[in-house]
């Protein structure tokens, strides 16, 4: 699983597990119990719901770090482990 924290006052994490051999490119945000999946492609909500303050601290994120998170999502498939990426500041 690849994973990078926003800002710990959030309590916001992001993650991307390895072991998702489905969909489209998409990573997991976590937020006081809530779940929601963002398309790395287009930064959309594909499934359940974070509040919408927390839900664009996400995409910004995906943003900046699009291709790298890309990259990672070709490795997570393929088996290999991916790297780690820096979380917003």
């Amino acid at each position: 699983m690849t994973s990078a924290r926003l800002p710990r006052r959030s309590f916001l994490r992001v993650a991307a597990s390895s072991n998702e051999r489905h969909n489209l490119p998409h990573v997991h945000a976590k937020y006081q119990g809530q779940d929601a999946s963002f398309s790395i492609a287009d930064c959309e909500v594909l499934a359940g719901a974070i509040p919408a303050a927390k839900a664009r601290l996400v995409q910004a994120w995906i943003e900046i770090h699009r291709e790298e998170l890309m990259a990672d999502w070709a490795l997570a498939i393929s088996g290999e482990p991916p790297f780690r990426i820096d979380p917003l500041r």
